[in-house]
């Protein structure tokens, strides 16, 4: 899926639908609400630095982010 913008920061339609399906294929069990928000910030941190693969994604998205 290409990334594209419709303005600066925002997503299309379809790449909100792509990122959700990310996040819930990416799910863990009892996870909280700030452990699944992190998740989400990582999945769209990884996505926008060019990651487009929905299983490499979530994968990714279970790992801290590198600094």
């Amino acid at each position: 899926m290409p990334i594209t913008r419709l303005s600066k920061g925002a997503f299309t339609p379809d790449e909100v639908s792509f990122l959700g399906r990310v996040l819930e294929l990416s799910a863990g069990a009892n996870e909280t609400e700030e452990q699944r928000e992190r998740r989400a910030l990582r999945i769209i941190a990884n996505y926008m630095a060019g990651i487009t693969d929905e299983r490499e994604l979530a994968e990714l998205s279970r790992r801290p982010l590198g600094r």
